[in-house]
């Protein structure tokens, strides 16, 4: 483990959480007068999941199949974010619960499939 990273993919974890479960940013983020709102919700979740799979694969150190890791872990987080969004009053649907634990897992594999696509690239 590392602690610089821990510290990071902690306090990364922690602003993200609350974000997700504010009411203010989600009607920030929705703007009712335009249809594609939720797939741009989708969209920054990802990025956002993506970025909290890196970190927490740093802070974490090596795996024998770290974007599985990371996968997993950033599911279970975007998991208890949908218990806390339904303790708050949401009404999404186990459907729509599903997919944001999905997306959940796709960010967290691309966060570290990406950094390992950039970092060989930068060895050849």
């Amino acid at each position: 483990m590392r602690p610089g990273w821990i510290a990071v993919a902690t306090i990364v974890a922690a602003v993200l959480f609350r974000l997700a479960t504010s009411e203010t940013v989600y009607e920030l983020t929705s703007p009712p007068d335009w249809s594609w709102h939720v797939l741009l919700r989708k969209t920054y979740s990802i990025g956002a999941f993506a970025l909290l799979g890196f970190t927490a694969d740093k802070a974490l150190g090596p795996s024998t199949r770290p974007a599985l890791r990371a996968a997993l872990l950033v599911a279970a987080y975007s998991g208890a974010i949908e218990i806390a969004q339904a303790w708050g009053g949401s009404h999404e649907g186990l459907r729509w619960n599903a997919f944001d634990v999905l997306c959940g897992a796709v960010g967290g594999w691309l966060g570290v499939t990406a950094e390992r696509i950039v970092r060989a690239r930068r060895r050849a």
